[in-house]
């Protein structure tokens, strides 16, 4: 009997390991397919058009803390959204100064972050700090270019197309000529630099004169200042220009404190609340809106791309524009309403 049954035993006991097999392979199988589809677990990839993703830490640095860089967020947020294995830092320098900058690089670089878009606050000065992330992590630059630089590509507005499009609208504003002064953060910001001509060039052969450009380094208070005391040193201004997104609301309150909304007429830049309440009651004659969210939307989404091993997106001028509009009284409000949206979360 002893004889008989031992095959028995040794073919169930067979079956049972085959079958324990089995439920192994099966069970490794649904782990790896909950990290593929975006688990919780470290390591974990999630499957793309080009293949595994590989997680990715990035970070995205403005050059000032402006309610103009909250939209930009936004366009970050949607980018997270739609790939889960990318996270962003989003940072926004209190003080808006390039030392600060070089302090958010540092601790960027010291924690690992294999990707950075920044908004250079003085890139000419600021070349060795970008040249020497770039050796440990891949730099882009949006809002403002470091063209002099090893960053990869830029991801913003033509700023020189926009001071064409401003300086077009003051024409429009003043066309029988006259004094005009300028204010900004700082004058050695790319896009600052850029917008300035854009407008000089749009402004050649016509009655509008430069009378000088106030700087600000960022600070609220003083901007509005700059422009208080502009108009009582100048009283023949005519006009005024704001080049950063503060700029617009600093000059309009100066403004109106001094009882001067509609006397000096006003052309700015970007989509802060009152600005747009500005153009909506004609005491601001335009703004040149950009578009910040596609900023962080882009910056998020290339960048993640690049360091998967596609460049497809990076063009070969490794400039990116992202197109400007002009805003006035006739299409504030549906402006307005799309900029809603894209606050929500796009």
């Amino acid at each position: 009997m002893m004889t008989k049954k031992l095959p028995l035993q040794l073919i169930a006991m067979g079956m049972v390991a085959l079958f324990a097999a089995g439920c192994g392979s099966g069970s490794s199988t649904d782990g790896d397919k909950s990290a593929s589809t975006g688990g919780s677990s470290a390591g974990s990839s999630t499957p793309g058009a080009g293949g595994d993703k590989k997680p990715l830490t990035l970070a995205f640095v403005t050059n000032n803390a402006s309610d103009y860089w909250t939209i930009a967020r936004k366009g970050v947020e949607k980018a997270e959204k739609e790939d889960p294995t990318v996270k962003v830092e989003f940072k926004m320098p209190a003080n808006g100064s390039a030392a600060e900058q070089k302090e958010i690089f540092d601790d960027l670089l010291a924690k690992g972050v294999q990707g950075i878009a920044v908004s250079p606050k003085d890139p000419a000065n600021q070349v060795e700090m970008i040249n020497s992330a770039a050796k440990k992590a891949l730099i882009f630059t949006q809002d403002s270019d470091a063209a002099n630089t090893d960053r990869a590509c830029y991801i913003g507005t033509d700023n020189f197309a926009a001071g064409k499009q401003a300086g077009e609208e003051l024409k429009k504003a003043l066309p029988g000529g006259g004094k005009i002064m300028f204010f900004v953060g700082s004058k050695d910001a790319q896009n600052a630099k850029d917008r300035y001509d854009g407008i000089q060039a749009a402004l050649k052969g016509s009655n509008i004169v430069t009378v000088d450009i106030r700087t600000d380094e960022a600070d609220h208070a003083k901007a509005k200042t700059n422009v208080s005391d502009a108009i009582v040193a100048n009283p023949d201004l005519v006009g005024l220009v704001g080049l950063w997104s503060y700029n617009g609301p600093a000059i309009h309150n100066a403004l109106k404190d001094a009882g001067k909304l509609g006397k000096i007429k006003i052309v700015c830049f970007d989509e802060e609340d009152e600005t747009l309440a500005g153009v909506k009651d004609g005491t601001i004659s335009a703004t040149i809106v950009q578009q910040p969210f596609e900023f962080g939307y882009q910056a998020v989404k290339i960048m993640a791309k690049v360091l998967r091993g596609d460049k497809s997106d990076v063009p070969a001028s490794k400039q990116k524009f992202v197109e400007t509009k002009v805003i006035s009284k006739d299409t504030v409000d549906a402006f307005a309403d799309n900029l809603k949206k894209q606050r929500a979360g796009g």
